[in-house]
């Protein structure tokens, strides 16, 4: 087999592949034979159609698919001998596979990159630190009361906090605006949750209690048609409910999965689970830093085949999030622009970090995957179940390892890297407002720059 590399623009390439004529017709007479004792042909006993007749008819074809087995085969010897690195399906095309000639066809298809890694320590990485105060752990704890608050119908009239329940139609120079009518609507007032004027106007209301009044919608209302329109309402109060938060109580910690103990084992619970939030915040937060100086200190051409799989994922991704009802012949329709600039970033990164581990032999233990699989499985009932869900599934198990290199990588870049620590709030950190200004390009203490 002979072959020849043409370099295309691009990553493409062009491989010219010859394969011995002989080799060829070799194998294309062995199909014949197996076609004769198999061919079913008026006028012939089974297995007594003469060749000549069995090449008449079936030749062109057998011809066909030897040739195409053959292409195949004969890419993959290719790539192999040339030590060439294939990003997407070849391009098949036949040059010559007539009779008494060699088979010689052409593939054309995009190769990997060449990733020439950066220099780790000129990145600059800010990481954010934070501890949990007793008022932290405070408001944590009305967040959750506040989650568990249930409602109870009082004969008094609204006031702030409260729900109420409504009928309203709304009409506009007389004309009744269905999209500004409801029954039964429920809200919390003074929640935003209706307009300004119509909150207003429904704080100090009873049950039972009738009233008309005016309220004007805002300029950049959702609904186009009553974007600064005020419009008449008549209400009728249904019910006013009045909030009832739980008390610290054995029956309230049970319900957040403390069985015994008491508030002590209660707010132990809580400041864990907040640490745990706390310092996965960090480690995204960090993370995402990591990669995205990454993608802007690599720069090179990215395989067309590779970015329109990931633009594809992540269609995919986006459409299981609007599940259409079965038997629905629409199909949504998403432009492929609106993925390509995620898409390219993922690439490009995906593939620099595939460059460090390999530049870097950086390697995962049999032990470290069964500590991150038992960590996994920790906050599921019945752990072992999903452990040997894991282990039965190759592609979980490969994602579960590419997790763990993945982490490997960002630790050795924040060893090379220049990290600067950022004193904040919890909740500064939680909500990503720490690292707001210097996203923003503001200036930082350099005193507090240190490694990590």
């Amino acid at each position: 087999m002979n072959v020849s590399v043409e370099i295309l623009p691009g990553l493409e390439r062009k491989l010219t592949i010859t394969i011995e004529g002989e080799k060829f017709e070799s194998e294309i007479s062995v199909r014949l034979a197996q076609a004769k004792h198999k061919a079913k042909i008026p006028g012939f006993r089974a297995g007594k159609v003469p060749i000549k007749e069995v090449r008449r008819r079936y030749g062109p074809a057998i011809r066909a698919e030897v040739a195409g087995e053959m292409m195949q085969t004969g890419f993959f010897e290719a790539i192999q001998q040339e030590a060439l690195n294939p990003a997407g399906t070849p391009k098949l095309d036949v040059v010559k596979m007539n009779p008494g000639t060699d088979l010689e066809f052409t593939a054309i298809f995009e190769v990997y990159p060449k990733v020439e890694l950066g220099d780790f320590s000129s990145m600059e990485i800010k990481k954010p630190q934070a501890g949990i105060e007793e008022a932290d752990l405070e408001e944590m704890v009305e967040k959750l009361r506040d989650q568990h608050t249930t409602y109870e119908a009082v004969e008094r009239a609204s006031a702030e906090a409260d729900q109420v329940k409504v009928d309203f139609s709304g009409s506009l120079d007389g004309e009744k605006v269905e999209s500004a009518s409801g029954e039964g609507v429920l809200f919390s007032l003074g929640k935003g949750q209706m307009i300004k004027d119509f909150e207003d106007a429904l704080v100090g209301v009873s049950a039972s209690e009738e009233k008309s009044f005016d309220a004007t919608f805002p300029e950049d209302y959702r609904a186009e048609e009553l974007q600064g329109k005020t419009v008449k309402f008549d209400v009728k109060v249904l019910e006013v409910l009045e909030a009832k938060k739980p008390e610290l109580d054995e029956d309230f910690f049970k319900k957040l999965g403390v069985e015994e103990g008491g508030q002590d084992k209660f707010m132990e619970e809580l400041r864990n689970n907040m640490q745990k939030e706390l310092d996965s915040s960090i480690t995204n937060q960090t993370k995402q830093q990591v990669m995205d100086s990454l993608a802007e200190m690599h720069e090179f051409a990215l395989p067309s085949d590779v970015v329109q799989r990931e633009i594809q994922a992540l269609k995919d991704q986006m459409l299981g999030q609007f599940q259409q009802p079965p038997g629905n012949p629409q199909k949504i329709d998403l432009p492929d622009d609106l993925f390509r600039d995620q898409a390219e970033k993922r690439v490009k990164v995906g593939l620099v970090v595939n460059e460090i581990i390999s530049a870097r032999e950086i390697k995962v233990e049999e032990t470290d995957i069964e500590s991150k699989l038992t960590e996994m499985a920790s906050v599921y009932g019945e752990p072992e179940q999903v452990i040997s869900w894991y282990k039965n599934n190759p592609d979980q198990m490969r994602g579960v390892e590419m997790g763990l290199l993945e982490d490997r990588v960002i630790d050795l870049i924040l060893e090379e890297a220049r990290v600067e620590q950022i004193e904040a709030a919890y909740g500064e950190v939680l909500s990503g407002a720490a690292l707001a200004p210097f996203k923003a390009g503001s200036e930082v203490n350099e005193e507090t720059e240190n490694k990590d």
